[in-house]
């Protein structure tokens, strides 16, 4: 199956210039970053080294253990850590290339320096309704993730020769975290034949999946067993699934960052429920995720309450007080949602 070219030429006509005539680049995502943000960050800056372009990766905060066998991993300069640093490279680059994001609120305290940043900006990113915040902007809410996009801009680029291992397995693995494993936002044939090209590259998808996905410590198995056996509410008369987790409950399990990651899916097992909500007590907000079903749309949810969006069976948001007050919230405005639970949906049996 072939890739389709779906971006205007004019605008790769841009891109292709921008990439051939600058040397230094850098490349940066949004907060707490997940597997999409870092994969697809790290596809393009081992294709740009490839092309002898000085690059670096700049991210807001720590990723989660779970990715550091991605390569390239430990080269990413991180903002909470080396101010300083991420501040000169943003005012010497001759690039930015902002990857899987669509606000610049997304990427924390890194917002301001990076909209500082004199250099010309290129956007890609796969979520609704982005901000004007790049001179060159290649927003396609359809795609799957952030590193289907990038692959796509490096096919129409004509660079997919230069793609080298590193590249395509940093690629593949925002794929499959992103679609959970195909199993969700992937209806696109097209996605598949993404999923082949990159694994014409040699990559192994079994070692993504067994690290990115499966593998955890023991304390997040604990920590993920204790939120379903004792934090989760079940809400029948909503089909929904609520976990809030408090610092209290983080510390008892010795949490650290990308522990909880995958933890909003698990309800969705349960038959019949529709949508699941958790929301996790972090030192300066609460962190909420939402997943759903069916078309569900928490984006909604999370764009009315929380501060965020996202994609309709996918999205988050954040929330300034106490945790309970943010389940309130949630519990307040259940029932505005009921409006849109899809038809069809399996009986839900609490004995």
């Amino acid at each position: 199956m072939g890739i389709k070219n779906i971006f205007p030429k004019d605008k790769i006509k841009e891109l292709d210039r921008l990439l051939q005539s600058c040397d230094r680049i850098a490349v940066t995502c949004h907060m707490r970053p997940d597997g999409d943000a870092i994969g697809s960050s790290l596809g393009w800056y081992h294709l740009l080294k490839s092309m002898g372009k000085e690059v670096t990766v700049i991210l807001p905060d720590r990723a989660p253990r779970s990715l550091e066998f991605l390569p390239g991993f430990h080269d990413i300069a991180i903002y909470t850590q080396h101010e300083d640093y991420v501040r000169r490279v943003l005012s010497e680059i001759d690039l930015l290339l902002m990857c899987d994001f669509n606000k610049p609120s997304r990427q924390g305290n890194l917002e301001q320096a990076v909209q500082e940043c004199p250099a010309p900006k290129v956007l890609i990113d796969h979520h609704k309704d982005p901000d004007k915040m790049a001179g060159l902007m290649f927003s396609y809410p359809a795609m799957s993730s952030a590193c289907e996009l990038s692959f796509r801009l490096m096919a129409a680029l004509g660079l997919y020769d230069r793609m080298n291992l590193d590249s395509a397995t940093a690629l593949l693995t925002g794929l499959i975290t992103d679609t959970q494993n195909f199993s969700v936002n992937c209806d696109d044939p097209e996605t598949y034949a993404v999923m082949m090209r990159l694994m014409e590259k040699d990559v192994d998808k079994t070692r993504i999946i067994r690290e990115a996905i499966k593998s955890t410590s023991l304390n997040a198995l604990k920590l993920n067993s204790f939120a379903i056996t004792n934090r989760m509410e079940i809400f029948p008369e909503h089909r929904c699934a609520l976990i809030t987790l408090s610092a209290d409950d983080l510390r008892k399990f010795s949490y650290e960052k990308g522990d909880t990651e995958g933890l909003v899916n698990e309800p969705l097992r349960i038959r019949g429920i529709a949508y699941s909500v958790f929301m996790r007590e972090d030192s300066d907000c609460i962190k909420v995720s939402t997943r759903s079903i069916m078309n569900f749309p928490v984006d909604k949810i999370c764009s009315d309450l929380f501060n965020g969006g996202g994609h309709q069976m996918a999205a988050g948001g954040e929330f300034i007080g106490s945790l309970q007050n943010c389940r309130q919230i949630m519990l307040d405005h259940m029932q505005e949602y009921d409006q849109f639970l899809p038809k069809g949906l399996a009986k839900l049996e609490i004995k």
